[in-house]
């Protein structure tokens, strides 16, 4: 482990030393792809010099206690190493979580589609908690959220949301909200007060970058419409919304938020490069499939996830068996302990996987 903690911190220089050339420094895409991997990196290398700190510490109280016969000063000793050993325990916990390897993509931005499932209204207002849940976490973290394309209902629900989440780790920190979210309340249209299931699902997925997918322009078929609102009431009266359909895979994305033709073609376009990496993603996980069974980072959209009980103030993930009681707070978007679980379930299905070799 000290042999790849020196060499992580290696390279950790070198990259410090490289985003100081004035050549990188014009190079906007080679300085933001460098400046990111040294971001990934320092995490590791404050560990390593704290951990490299705590065992000069341990070696020097060993060899003061060698050669010593002060009985005050070997207490001292005594004392130092005491502290230092369950120090260092802690630490190599931490480093070996933070030298598990990261997915490639973790690192980038993240695009979001929830979309109402079972539940009629009940489902589509669900849809709209889960928005804001994100939404709100986002902007706790200091991230960038963007509406791509929404379609509601007339009383607040959302049938479908696309967005995208801009930051440093979004997707390595939002990959496992993938799947079914059940939630169980009393929805506001409910005259008895009986307790109704319904569901929504979320997809999560990597924003794809220009070196992830290539797409031949003769591979995409563009139409062009006219925006509508909520119950078909017309809210454009030019033919900006656009539907781009990629001709091998069959998957059509359409965007209708902006007024201009030109920003929905993007946003489309963003949306599609980023669900054709997706199914990249999938068919290189199905390869590994036989040997990967864990529900944690599985990626499968069909399963229950998660279950919001509204009544008990319980949130319930069901991959890791964690139950909290504090709703309210979590679908105001504190939703940190949830994720900081689930991450930490993956890492040690990934350590026991490596077999502790790390």
């Amino acid at each position: 482990m000290l042999d790849r903690l020196e060499s992580i911190n290696a390279n950790f220089k070198e990259l410090t030393d490289k985003l100081s050339n004035p050549k990188v420094i014009s190079n906007q895409a080679e300085f933001q792809r460098l400046a990111r991997r040294r971001s990934e990196l320092e995490p590791v290398v404050e560990a390593y010099h704290r951990y490299a700190e705590l065992l000069n510490r341990l070696d020097g109280a060993k060899q003061m206690i060698a050669g010593e016969t002060d009985p005050e000063i070997i207490e001292m000793a005594e004392l130092e190493i005491a502290e230092t050993t369950p120090e260092i325990a802690k630490l190599e916990k931490e480093i070996k979580f933070l030298l598990v390897p990261k997915d490639a993509d973790d690192s980038k931005n993240t695009i979001f589609e929830i979309r109402a499932g079972t539940g009629g209204e009940e489902a589509a207002l669900f849809a709209a908690v889960l928005y804001r849940m994100y939404s709100r976490y986002a902007e706790r973290r200091g991230w960038k959220c963007e509406l791509m394309s929404m379609s509601e209902t007339g009383i607040g629900g959302i049938k479908e949301v696309v967005f995208s989440v801009q930051g440093n780790g979004a997707f390595g920190r939002l990959k496992f909200e993938s799947g079914v979210h059940r939630v169980q309340r009393v929805p506001q249209t409910e005259a008895s007060g009986r307790v109704h299931t319904s569901a929504a699902t979320v997809a999560v997925l990597p924003e794809a970058e220009d070196v992830d997918v290539r797409v031949d322009e003769s591979e995409l078929r563009f139409d062009v419409f006219r925006s509508s609102g909520p119950g078909g009431q017309s809210v454009n009266t030019t033919d900006s919304a656009v539907r781009v359909t990629h001709l091998p895979t069959g998957i059509v994305v359409s965007c209708q938020d902006e007024k201009s033709q030109h920003k929905n073609k993007a946003k489309a376009l963003r949306i599609l490069m980023a669900r054709l990496l997706d199914n990249a993603r999938m068919q290189a996980d199905a390869v590994r499939a036989d040997n990967r069974r864990s529900q944690v980072g599985s990626g499968d959209r069909s399963e229950r996830i998660r279950t919001y009980n509204f009544p008990q103030q319980r949130l319930t993930d069901h991959r890791i068996g964690l139950t909290v009681y504090r709703l309210t707070e979590i679908v105001d978007g504190d939703i940190d302990e949830i994720i900081s679980a689930l991450i930490e379930a993956d890492n040690l299905r990934k350590l026991a996987e490596d077999g502790n070799q790390i």
